[in-house]
């Protein structure tokens, strides 16, 4: 079957000002209105911001000279991109988001550890983009306006943003695919523009020397660490990429899936990059964003001010709409709308207690170290199950948990795989050991290698060793690789539980609710025709 068998029967794109009607349900195949260059478009667009630029700086904070920095900024997306493509594949077989299709896996009440981990990044990088944004415009605002910078005018600044943000999640999938259309033609250009505003100033050859390596003084260490943190960006996109490639159909070719989310990804080296050269133009400044719009042209200081607000946007709205989409099947009395909400005032208090009481910057480090240590060995379980499974997914056996319902093809232990779920504490906790994030996350372990950080190291390997060990030594059961049998591993015979409603689940009675509704709607709509007639 061809993409355009799947697509004749499609029904039309929803308009972006129709707030999305899905929540975490399966998508149905004439509802699957997008690409693959959709996917690779978000994916720049979710980049292509100034949250992204602030990592690019970090190699540089750390004492790299420019060329390493480079180096250091190109091997952590090249090696993130390496973890993340795989992730773009499950959408389009399951039809919903990766923290539930990760249900196959970890099993459907398992699941939570996609749906911890989206959080947890949704946070990072909500914070990330509405803080530097709205410190860019701050920025602005002293510089050509000459408005005093106040603490004040910080925080309401970032509320605007924050606000925006959740404002353009909430009316859903169709309403991110224009921002970030315009987010990827519009901070590109002006990105590349500073290669005109700063070829006075520029030197390629800056280089501080070793005494300004922050790592002991010493290059691999330091080397490392600044990849390491690059490599997040990429990384944080894992629990996400099921969120607008369920959209996709079923029979597109995993090839151009990958190849979206390599494209995609690949370009986000235009801000890392814009980053690492113009942190080399504020290097010792307290405030990279500020300092920078300070020591701009007047003409691009004004573009500035127009990259960081729609890059604000942008990141903001691919962070936070796949946790409020999945908070709501994790708390079933909550809709799609509420969750979002919900998500996005915890995620604005910690943009306020990081302000005012903690290191903002450091806390923001700790959350991006985090991400990589316990995201990437997720994501490495997942890309093993899908190989050993073939690419077979049940998604109506998915749904399970969030239907109020046990049992199925991913019920095993009480909706839990134990053998997915080990593998990943494990590894997330091997790795959270020789983690160095100070001044949060500093694993005991951290200086074994001479402060050459094996946190990636250790929890990539575990996670991939233990759960290949697992599945040897323990089976799955045979039902849950599809009629071709598992790839590369044993299988246990088992029949599969039947699945039951618990009517006392909130799950079963908030799903109850909206079929409801769902049904009293489809029936106004088809007895307005009727009275018209």
């Amino acid at each position: 079957m061809s993409d355009d068998d799947v697509t004749a029967a499609l029904n039309p794109r929803p308009r972006i000002t129709e707030v999305e009607a899905h929540g975490i349900d399966t998508i149905p195949d004439a509802d699957r209105t997008s690409n693959w260059l959709d996917l690779a478009r978000i994916q720049f667009g979710g980049v292509n911001t100034f949250a992204t630029i602030l990592l690019g700086t970090f190699p540089i904070a750390l004492g790299l000279s420019f060329w390493q920095a480079v180096a250091a900024t190109v091997l952590g997306v090249a090696v993130g991109i390496a973890f993340l493509a795989p992730m773009a594949l499950f959408g389009p077989k399951t039809g919903t988001n990766n923290a539930v299709s990760s249900g196959a896996l970890f099993g459907v009440r398992g699941r939570i550890v996609g749906s911890f981990l989206s959080l947890l990044t949704a946070i990072a990088f909500y914070s990330i983009s509405v803080w530097v944004s709205g410190d860019a415009i701050v920025g602005a605002l002293t510089r050509l306006a000459g408005v005093p910078d106040s603490v004040g005018l910080r925080l309401g600044i970032y509320a605007i943003i924050g606000l925006i943000v959740i404002v353009v999640v909430i009316y859903g999938y169709q309403f991110m695919l224009l921002v970030n259309k315009i987010a990827v033609f519009a901070n590109t250009a002006l990105i590349l523009l500073a290669i005109v505003a700063y070829s006075g100033v520029f030197n390629a050859g800056y280089d501080p020397g070793p005494k300004a390596l922050a790592i002991g003084g010493a290059f691999w260490p330091t080397f490392i660490a600044a990849a390491l943190i690059v490599m997040a960006n990429p990384i944080s996109f894992g629990a996400f990429l099921g969120d607008w490639s369920r959209y996709i159909p079923r029979a597109t070719k995993p090839r151009k899936l990958i190849g979206a989310t390599i494209l995609g990804q690949g370009l986000g080296l235009i801000p890392l990059l814009f980053g690492v050269a113009t942190a080399t133009l504020v290097f010792g400044k307290s405030d990279y964003v500020v300092s920078l719009i300070h020591v701009s042209p007047l003409w691009y200081a004004l573009l500035l001010l127009v990259v960081a607000f729609i890059g604000g946007l942008s990141t903001g709205t691919t962070s936070l709409y796949g946790t409020g989409l999945d908070f709501s099947s994790v708390v079933p009395r909550f809709s799609r709308v509420q969750a979002t909400i919900f998500i996005g005032t915890i995620a604005f208090l910690f943009i306020l207690v990081g302000r005012l009481v903690f290191d903002l910057l450091g806390t923001v480090n700790a959350f991006v170290g985090a991400i990589v240590v316990t995201t990437t060995p997720w994501m490495v379980i997942m890309t093993i199950g899908y190989v050993v499974r073939r690419g077979f997914y049940d998604p109506s056996d998915l749904q399970v948990f969030n239907r109020g319902e046990t049992g199925g093809r991913y019920w095993f232990a009480a909706g839990v795989n134990w053998r997915g779920m080990t593998a990943w504490i494990v590894a997330a906790v091997v790795g959270l050991l020789f983690a160095n994030y100070p001044p949060i996350i500093v694993g005991p372990f951290s200086d074994l290698a001479g402060g050459i950080d094996l946190s990636l190291l250790s929890s990539v390997v575990v996670a991939g060793v233990l759960y290949g060990v697992l599945l040897a030594i323990f089976p799955e059961p045979r039902y849950v690789f599809g009629p071709d049998g598992p790839r590369g591993v044993r299988s246990a015979d088992a029949t599969v539980p039947p699945i039951h409603l618990d009517e006392r689940s909130a799950a079963a009675r908030a799903h109850a609710s909206r079929r409801a509704k769902a049904q009293l709607l489809e029936s106004r709509t088809i007895e307005a025709p009727e009275a018209g007639a």
